[in-house]
């Protein structure tokens, strides 16, 4: 058996079908984030801030070097410690609203999935039950081979 060099079995990993759907995902996945970050910075929050009077979460924060600060703008150029539980709260925002864009982007693919599901037709049976002990014998049985009994069949009925 040959063994592998380094250089080829990386080659023969990075190749392989899942490593570059990952890398795909990765990538798009970078990309929607940057698109919810906006949806959420540039008209989620703004409506949001408008409902509230004008509060911006972003401002809320805790200065740990004890001075009160009015924006954490001039809390940072101090370069003051703070506890920014209002960043915080935009990133539980963006998370929620992710996550629910996600959950429906799913749900509209499974759709489409069930919708291109192909309908499989019904085979025809290959047994039936014996109209006197109840047991499956053979479609085509004219006697049933556990009770012995003479099975009636559709030619002999329409006589």
């Amino acid at each position: 058996m040959e063994k592998k060099g380094f250089i080829s079995e990386f080659k023969e990993f990075i190749m392989r079908g899942n490593v570059i759907d990952l890398a795909v995902g990765v990538i798009i996945g970078g990309a929607f984030q940057k698109i919810v970050t906006s949806l959420v910075n540039d008209i989620i929050m703004p409506v949001v801030t408008r409902i509230t009077g004008g509060v911006n979460f972003e401002n809320w924060f805790i200065a740990l070097d004890g001075n009160k600060y009015r924006t954490l703008k001039e809390a940072s150029d101090a370069a003051a410690p703070t506890l920014n539980y209002g960043v915080f709260i935009t990133e539980v925002i963006q998370f929620v609203i992710m996550a629910f864009v996600i959950f429906l982007l799913v749900k509209f693919m499974n759709r489409v999935a069930s919708l291109r599901k192909v309908d499989t037709k019904e085979e025809p049976a290959v047994t039936k039950i014996c109209p006197y002990c109840k047991s499956e014998i053979d479609i085509e049985a004219t006697r049933c081979p556990h009770c012995t009994s003479i099975l009636e069949t559709e030619a002999s009925s329409e006589v």
